[in-house]
């Protein structure tokens, strides 16, 4: 009988919220991997500490959350191909004696936008430019996205945004100033809500979005999780569109970050079951 578990979990602050552990856990069960998800609160200055000590105690692998996604790539040995694009890091794997960063969050988000639409050949309105929008804009740009066009207030970050899809990725990309609410162009085919309004608590939000031009044709997709059906979503429906939900793409990175540490393919079912048990 072997009582020593191969241990994975996540680093972040705060970490309380994170409701990542739930899914992994019930995915672990399910499957019958005796495996463990610790979620662990780790302040910035003790980041490089607690890396030090994933490696000591043969941690399989971690995720990193906020604060902690560019940080993190100074304490280990390589990036793969998407998150040295991206610049950031949510999930790390164990190579042998290499932890090596990779980011899910786009990946995530193109695994559940591709249940509806393949993104091969689409044209794409990102709203946002923060750190979940640049991942999802690389891994969209990736998976072949004809055009995409970064609309954010920022008119500094939207523009590195557009020209970092340009320079590094096969599509074309441009910057729209969001300064007004968005009519989204009729020859679009796929929306990407990809900023924080209408994140819990504040689920009464909504971006900026003329959702009068949203158009049946189009797909609707909210990187929030909490809650999953969004203001956005709602009006979404409502112009007869196709959605996709936060929560989707939340267990998708789980999906991936398991497949990655164990090698195993889980149920997605599960893991969203257990979030929604959670009433997300």
């Amino acid at each position: 009988m072997n009582f020593l578990l191969p241990l994975t979990g996540s680093f972040a602050q705060p970490a309380a919220e994170n409701p990542t552990v739930a899914m992994i856990e019930a995915a672990f069960a399910h499957h019958g991997l005796d495996w463990r998800y610790l979620n662990v609160e780790v302040a910035p200055e003790a980041l490089g500490d607690a890396v030090k000590g994933a490696r000591a105690m043969g941690w399989r692998g971690f995720n990193c959350s906020i604060p902690h996604k560019v940080a993190v790539i100074e304490h280990l040995d390589g990036l793969g191909h998407s998150a040295e694009i991206i610049g950031a890091v949510n999930t790390i794997v164990r190579q042998g004696e290499r932890l090596i960063g990779e980011n899910t969050d786009g990946r995530g988000f193109v695994a559940a936008l591709r249940e509806v639409i393949d993104p091969k050949g689409k044209s794409v309105v990102l709203f946002g430019a923060g750190g979940a929008a640049r991942a999802v804009g690389v891994e969209m740009a990736l998976a072949g996205a004809a055009r995409i066009v970064v609309v954010n207030r920022s008119a500094r970050r939207g523009q590195e945004l557009a020209t970092l899809l340009n320079d590094r990725t096969p599509t074309q990309a441009q910057f729209a100033l969001w300064d007004q609410p968005f009519a989204v162009p009729q020859d679009t085919d796929i929306v990407i809500h990809a900023t924080s309004v209408g994140l819990y608590p504040d689920v009464h939000a909504m971006p900026a979005i003329d959702t009068g031009s949203l158009r049946p044709h189009m797909v609707v997709a909210d990187g929030i999780h909490n809650p999953p059906l969004t203001r956005l979503l709602q009006a979404a429906q409502r112009q007869g569109c196709r959605t996709v939900d936060g929560l989707g793409m939340l267990v998708q990175q789980g999906v991936i970050g398991i497949k990655y540490w164990t090698g195993v393919d889980v149920d997605p079912e599960v893991m969203r079951q257990a979030l929604l048990d959670l009433h997300l």
